[in-house]
């Protein structure tokens, strides 16, 4: 994928801080299949192909399978997902998409699953995320197929 810049070159102690970020949250304490799965689910939204790319990659590294990454874009019409996942994918999806009227029905959601601590880890999970996401669209420009051309 072609570049148009490099924020690590360029802001490297910003970028420093984000990676650590990032490191912190994947060593809280959540199973890292869900904290792959979020990633995912929130790039897809977010439409970073670098980050759809890596996160199914990892994903998939991570042992999940492909019925579930292919089911993942319709989760809330899907019987592949359990509910503690579901209930993680609707507060990702509610913060992600600024749904004011969606997020105290899932904060609800979420306490049947997680505690505090875990809600705070998957919040800042999914923060980070869409963080990187926007870091990814500037960085990365998409490949233009030829008949689009």
């Amino acid at each position: 994928m072609d570049t148009r810049l490099s924020v690590s070159a360029t802001a490297p102690a910003l970028y420093r801080a984000m990676i650590a970020t990032t490191t912190a949250v994947r060593a809280a304490g959540l199973p890292p299949r869900l904290i792959h799965l979020v990633d995912l689910r929130v790039s897809q939204i977010n439409g970073c192909a670098f980050c759809i790319d890596m996160h199914g990659k990892e994903a998939r590294h991570a042992g999940e399978t492909e019925e579930r990454l292919d089911a993942l874009a319709g989760w809330a019409a899907s019987d592949r997902f359990e509910a503690d996942e579901r209930a993680a994918f609707a507060w990702a999806e509610a913060l992600t998409r600024n749904r004011h009227d969606e997020i105290d029905g899932a904060h609800r959601a979420l306490q049947r699953h997680f505690d505090d601590g875990q809600i705070g880890v998957l919040t800042v999970a999914v923060a980070q995320i869409n963080a990187w996401n926007r870091l990814g669209i500037a960085q990365y420009r998409e490949a233009v197929s030829p008949a689009a051309a």
